[in-house]
């Protein structure tokens, strides 16, 4: 079992490295954007990312996710080059005739959204980008597939590092404001398409299938609705708040908004590791057992990120931003609160894609959306971005409850529901205990220290009172702890009779219980075994 959990993080720590360097890096330049943008800059550039994300579900038309799913059941290099052909060609033909209409409606989209065809032209270029980026899912999945974590982060981190540096030549050396965003994304998507073309030239063939499209559709048609129905989710609350406020709002709405949505940043390392992980785990004979306890420690990270970032977002706030920002701090704890649902619903709906039954994502993202609409309706009119902040919260929320329910009747998992309950009253304590004893009126670096540090303590020591962690989970602590403390005098024999290296428990332990001995051989691999090595020995 520790095995299958130490590969899960290591492709996750690796899936995050270069995404969460990149931000680090934007993070950092945060305090020289806000100076040369202001808020109603903020809320054009807001309003954009929402046609880029719309436009991103509607060019995949859900086989993103099919080509994951019938990659597993392809059974030869062949196989698998039919499979991306078809999917590259079918999206090539399809999403063109659409890029074509919607370029046609620049202006007019441009009306309905800015009250004037000024930014059409912008408009446009993000259509067109993304269109080009809808196809790097091809190479990328099968970095992911073939547990090329290392080369899939040195791409993703190339173009996010290129985009920062061409984000800063344009928008603050040549002064072209939010033009400058968008032309930086252009161009470093017209250089990236370049450099991805070794690795889309073993896949593509002259090949086309229909009965491959067809079952491709068959799987990835109904995640549209649903995606769709996600973007209603994640930018209904901007839409709202163009609607009844203005530009400027939206803008401090989306700078708060980004901080709290830094823990996707997390969410999207686990995504990428987690799906080829309980795709390759799902056959075996306690799949279920495994899932359970891996989905406890994710919880746990999540709510450990999630209620740390909570605790310093005042802080992180005054720290990075202009004094024209600050007043967005406090959206930023319900955008992170929604991302943890977020998170729950990627754990908890696995037996959806397990057993295809994908046709249940869009009933459930089709209540979470509804939800999410009436609230921004209600809330956003009365109490304005704090109102959108709210309405964000309760549409995860929902959507977290009712895909779990929806999973656990095609494919129920006994989750943990004790350790479950201990996680969430140790995040409400390290959050309480941190917003209460840490005065507001701290320098923010301070703050920010003095207040993470006593969240996360108290996060911890919470689990470890309320009896959290099993036997076997303390001696691991334990056996962490002594390598970390150990100081061998110089010259001194060290004993390694008494730990095992990389993490292994320790070897002079107890037997484990029959539960944990029968949880860790159905997470091993199984072997193949040849006829000779059935006969008896002689």
């Amino acid at each position: 079992m520790f095995q299958r959990l130490k590969q899960l993080f290591r492709s996750l720590s690796i899936y995050g490295l270069g995404d969460a360097a990149a931000a680090a890096v934007n993070l950092l330049l945060l305090p020289i954007y806000t100076r040369y943008l202001t808020p109603q800059d903020y809320g054009v550039v807001t309003m954009l990312l929402t046609i880029e994300a719309v436009a991103k579900v509607v060019f995949r038309w859900g086989v993103d996710t099919a080509f994951m799913r019938l990659y597993y059941d392809c059974r030869d290099e062949a196989a698998r080059q039919r499979l991306a052909s078809t999917i590259f060609f079918f999206l090539l033909a399809v999403n063109g005739v659409l890029v074509a209409g919607s370029l046609a409606t620049a202006g007019w989209l441009s009306t309905r959204l800015f009250g004037s065809t000024g930014q059409a032209v912008l408009v446009a270029l993000v259509i067109g980008n993304t269109f080009v980026a809808g196809f790097y899912f091809l190479p990328y999945q099968v970095l992911r597939i073939a547990d090329r974590s290392a080369l899939f982060v040195v791409l993703t981190f190339l173009r996010s590092a290129g985009t920062i540096v061409a984000r800063l030549i344009l928008v603050i050396a040549a002064g072209w404001g939010v033009a400058g965003v968008v032309y930086a994304d252009v161009f470093v998507t017209a250089i990236f398409t370049l450099v991805l073309l070794p690795w889309f030239a073993p896949l593509i063939r002259p090949l086309f299938s229909r009965t491959l499209i067809r079952e491709a559709l068959g799987f990835g048609l109904p995640r549209i609705p649903h995606s769709l129905a996600h973007q209603v989710m994640s930018l209904s609350d901007r839409y709202f708040l163009n609607l009844y406020r203005t530009l400027e709002d939206v803008g401090l709405y989306g700078i708060g908004a980004s901080f709290g949505l830094a823990l996707k940043l997390f969410l999207s390392a686990f995504e990428f590791a987690w799906t080829p992980f309980f795709l390759g785990v799902m056959r075996e004979p306690n799949a279920t057992r495994i899932y359970s306890a891996v989905s406890t420690y994710i919880v746990a990270t999540l709510v450990l990120l999630g209620m740390g970032l909570c605790a310093v977002a005042p802080d992180l706030v005054r720290l990075f931003t202009a004094p024209a920002f600050h007043e967005a701090a406090a959206v930023t704890p319900w955008i992170a609160l929604g991302v943890m649902f977020q998170g729950i619903y990627l754990v908890g709906s696995i037996g959806l894609v397990i057993t295809k039954r994908t046709m249940r994502y869009p009933v459930a993202t089709a209540l979470a959306a509804a939800v999410s609409v009436a609230a921004n309706a209600v809330l956003v009119r009365r109490y304005g971005v704090m109102g959108a902040a709210w309405a964000n919260a309760l549409s995860y929320a929902t959507l977290a409850v009712v895909t779990v329910t929806f999973s656990e009747q095609v494919y129920p998992i006994r989750y943990e529901w004790g350790r479950l309950l201990r996680i969430v009253a140790a995040g409400l304590v390290g959050y309480g205990l941190s917003s209460w004893l840490v005065p507001a009126s701290m320098p923010a670096a301070a703050g920010l220290i003095l207040r993470g540090t006593l969240a996360a303590a108290a996060y911890l020591a919470t689990l470890y009172v309320s009896g959290f962690f099993h036997a076997g989970e303390m001696r691991v602590l334990r056996d962490i702890r002594a390598r970390v403390m150990a100081r061998p005098r110089p010259g001194a024999p060290i004993d390694r009779s008494g730990v095992e290296m990389a993490g292994d428990v320790l070897a002079a332990a107890p037997e484990p219980d029959a539960d944990a001995a029968e949880l860790e051989n159905a997470s091993k691999p199984v072997t193949a075994v040849s006829p000779d090595s059935r006969a008896p020995r002689r």
